[in-house]
């Protein structure tokens, strides 16, 4: 949720607030007080008071209050009604309990002596109890509001141990008492359509529900463990939706010659990077930046992450015979211009991109390599002819993602000498170098948020001309860089010395490269 311009001189400039960040600033405002004067406090900001409201004029009485309590001028930003009063019932009324206050409120009288007492019949009255049912429902809130991707719910001898991955790495949550631990995970396999008597073998499902005002779709994978199930829920919020292409923190060159390489009719541009390293974010803003509404687009993925308005989207579905191959097949009777294949994972769908894409269709996909001229390498190891490959092939994006300072309390400070001779910097060599201290923004982290650092290999002619020499990774990439290719280590320098990151964080994701 983003907001309008601010109605006072000196307020924040337009997008700046995230209403789903918000966090009550005093426990001496009601929300029915809040609601009938349109008011919300978002956070202070030096000296001011930043409030949100769908108003223009407000009672002059009320206004001096909030001066007083806060002890702060007041700048107000224009937002959307529903939102305000959603965030206000959120944070401030009957729903701002949190999961904390309500592990710390529960009666003795729920005190189980363990999964394993409990009858199926038991187990499932105990799951659809309002605690229970309220407390998964707070879990799932939080993490949202927390900007969580995953929630791991892992089962211990003491319990279950919640944690949220947050930028990327995990961060502990408030955990359920080990009495209620049966209970939860009980709760989280109904919402799932899973079977709640089966502990013995792994399961995936899937959970759409909506929360405060938000339409959220949840993957659910359960694996038997020593001590019960470890759970992982992984949180796909659609009112989010995907980023501009602009938006992914690519240098103005990368930007501008990936532009040029997805605006072929025809080839293959491969995005590549570990799990979790932004790769279908990066093909959804492709797509994105260059669909015009005349062309036929369809995607096959594993799974359907986003919604694309407009183009025909397939999951896969091994159980019944729908892999990325046969779809893939399916997918070019279709009469496509583009297609987005989720990734190639195996020799026959490698062999079906390369022939869509020699006979006049553009595909994008992802392959899992540690950087850029390891792509090509991969896909004659998965027995693609060279000639195919440099037919075929436009350009390879390897990426990563770093966490981003934090910008409320980011300050200049003295960079770690060992991680920049990890880097092959010198102090002099930087101008400022920024770190965040820690705060509620960003829940102590000093990061808030992630970029992306990438490394763009063009193929020209004389690399189409070493790989079908089929020369090795290695002698690929130095080709690359002896041509202006910058690696990913350098792109991370690139957003270190812009302020964006630390030294450390570009050395820990790009390390080997």
């Amino acid at each position: 949720m983003t907001t309008h311009a601010p109605m006072l001189d000196g307020a924040l400039e337009p997008g700046q607030v995230d209403l789903s960040a918000i966090v009550p600033l005093t426990d001496q405002l009601t929300a029915a007080y809040l609601e009938y004067y349109a008011l919300l406090p978002v956070r202070i900001d030096g000296d001011r008071l930043l409030v949100a409201t769908w108003i223009e004029d407000h009672d002059p009485q009320v206004l001096d209050d909030l001066r007083l309590l806060f002890n702060r001028e007041i700048v107000f930003v224009s937002c959307a009604e529903e939102d305000v009063r959603g965030t206000i019932q959120r944070v401030y009324g009957a729903e701002a309990d949190t999961a904390a206050k309500l592990i710390a409120g529960l009666p003795i009288e729920t005190v189980q002596n363990g999964e394993h007492d409990l009858a199926l019949d038991d187990l499932v009255s105990q799951a659809n109890e309002a605690p229970v049912v309220k407390l998964v429902n707070l879990l799932l809130l939080e993490a949202l509001d927390a900007r969580a991707s995953d929630v791991h719910l892992e089962g211990y001898h003491s319990g279950l141990r919640v944690r949220y991955r947050i930028d990327g790495v995990l961060q502990d949550a408030p955990s359920p008492p080990v009495q209620l631990t049966a209970a939860v995970v009980s709760r989280l396999k109904i919402m799932a359509d899973l079977d709640i008597a089966e502990r013995r073998v792994p399961q995936d499902g899937r959970i759409r529900l909506r929360l405060q005002d938000r339409q959220v779709d949840v993957r659910v994978s359960t694996l038997p463990t020593l001590h019960g199930e470890s759970i992982v829920l992984r949180l796909l919020d659609k009112a989010k939706g995907w980023n501009a292409l602009e938006e992914l923190g690519m240098g103005q060159d990368t930007l501008s010659q990936f532009s040029s390489a997805i605006s072929r009719p025809y080839g293959i541009v491969l995005a590549t990077g570990p799990t979790g390293s932004g790769k279908t974010t990066t093909l959804y803003a492709a797509v994105d930046r260059i669909r015009t509404g005349r062309e036929k687009i369809l995607t096959v993925e594993d799974p359907v992450e986003f919604e694309l308005p407009g183009g025909p989207q397939v999951p896969v579905n091994e159980e019944v015979g729908v892999t990325f191959a046969t779809a893939l097949r399916a997918l070019l009777r279709q009469d496509p211009d583009m297609m987005l294949v989720g990734e190639i994972r195996d020799d026959e769908t490698a062999e079906i991109a390369t022939h869509a894409a020699l006979t006049g269709h553009l595909v994008l996909s992802t392959l899992h390599t540690n950087d850029s001229a390891s792509a090509l390498t991969r896909l004659l190891d998965l027995g693609v002819a060279p000639y195919l490959v440099t037919s075929t092939i436009e350009a390879v994006l390897a990426q990563r993602l770093v966490r981003k300072v934090c910008p409320q309390c980011a300050e200049p400070v003295e960079p770690s000498a060992e991680a920049l001779r990890g880097l092959g910097l010198e102090v002099a060599d930087l101008a400022e170098v920024l770190a965040g201290s820690g705060c509620e923004h960003c829940r102590g982290t000093g990061f808030f948020g992630r970029t992306g650092i990438y490394e763009l290999l063009v193929l020209d002619e004389e690399l189409r001309a070493a790989v079908l020499q089929e020369h090795g990774a290695a002698t690929l990439r130095s080709l690359a860089v002896g041509k202006g290719m910058r690696t990913l280590r350098d792109d991370g320098i690139r957003q270190l010395r812009a302020g964006v990151t630390t030294p450390e964080e570009v050395l820990r994701v790009s390390h080997g490269e």
